[in-house]
């Protein structure tokens, strides 16, 4: 044990998870229950600040009110979706009893897996992440139910922006989260949800267009955040609302170029988010090797050559990188679409 009062240690021998921390919540000890469910052992963990396994799924406001009871003294019950340390999630029911030892603050937290349970009701990851995935689908679909293509294309889209986001993670290693990487996938899907409000005779003409078409063409950006916004408003619930801001950047700035020439807002380089700057990558290839009533398709080798000469003009040249590292990679991405 690390510094625990021995009075505590007999909490360690309840067959529920218990974690017990000092008065900064330092992680002091936990029991076998707690090593077995979370894969942490209490080596591992000891000394360490009992928020290192919270994630985004478990409402803010959970964290808030767990605060101020404790802050004033007082026990808290409550459901938290916690990481294990293979990354995977566990939804627990806790009870923290603040415990004053010998003049000292302790706080022994004890779990319930919610997974074990008989009875209740509770959303697993794989869960959350099809309702999701499924919805924003359905949302970007419906809103683009003019052209018979538009599934095949925003589900390409999706499932190449998993993939990129995923490898130029690895390759760059920035440390973002299975669920980061999810949430620029599925909000990906919404990239063109404005184009609803463009007339057809624009969206659809064969030929180039007049000035007064293109500034049209190019409102679908903030025709598209309008349209989230006023979707989300009627939402009040995280497991609906907690992609929206990826999904706004993706929808205002997949168009700004990495040389400060695109639009809107004519943004430069790190400036765009970084969600925006995957999804224009994924979106132009795409558009590139899909044939359409307007153009033809071309071939996926002078596609990745028209990315791979438009770094540090269009694209990001990390992300050019990351994507011609990827299809080199995967040979599946290079086998031209019928």
């Amino acid at each position: 044990m690390n510094h625990i009062n021995h009075q505590l240690t007999i909490f360690l021998k309840l067959a529920d998870a218990v974690i017990v921390t000092d008065e900064q919540h330092h992680i002091l000890a936990v029991n076998q229950a707690y090593e077995k469910i979370t894969g942490f052992s209490s080596d591992e963990i000891a000394g360490k600040k009992a928020g290192i396994l919270r994630t985004s799924y478990t409402p803010l406001e959970t964290y808030v009110q767990m605060k101020k009871a404790l802050r004033e003294g007082f026990p808290w019950l409550g459901v938290f979706i916690n990481r294990r340390k293979d990354s995977s999630l566990w939804h627990s029911s806790i009870t923290i009893t603040p415990f004053t030892i010998e003049g000292e603050l302790y706080y022994v937290g004890i779990f319930r897996e919610l997974e074990k349970l008989k009875s209740g009701f509770y959303l697993p990851e794989e869960r959350i992440s099809y309702i999701q995935s499924s919805m924003l689908k359905v949302l970007a679909i419906s809103c683009e139910i003019r052209d018979p293509s538009i599934e095949e294309h925003l589900v390409r889209v999706r499932d190449l922006t998993e993939r990129l986001t995923h490898y130029h993670n690895e390759r760059m290693q920035l440390g973002w989260s299975v669920e980061r990487v999810k949430q620029i996938a599925h909000s990906s899907i919404l990239h063109d949800i404005g184009k609803s409000g463009i007339p057809e005779g624009i969206l659809y003409k064969p030929g180039p267009l007049t000035y007064y078409e293109r500034q049209i063409v190019e409102m679908h950006t903030q025709i598209g955040v309008d349209i989230i916004d006023k979707i989300y408003s009627e939402f009040n619930d995280e497991l609906i609302t907690s992609e929206l801001e990826t999904s706004k950047n993706i929808i205002l700035y997949h168009h700004e170029k990495w040389n400060g020439t695109g639009y809107p807002h004519q943004l430069a380089e790190e400036a765009i988010p970084i969600e925006a700057r995957i999804v224009s990558v994924v979106d132009v290839f795409d558009a590139l090797t899909s044939a359409r009533p307007y153009k033809e398709k071309w071939t996926t080798e002078r596609a990745a050559a028209y990315i791979r000469e438009q770094s540090g003009q269009h694209f990001d040249p990390e992300l050019v990188d990351s994507f011609i590292g990827l299809i080199s990679d995967d040979s599946h991405l290079l086998t031209d679409k019928q």
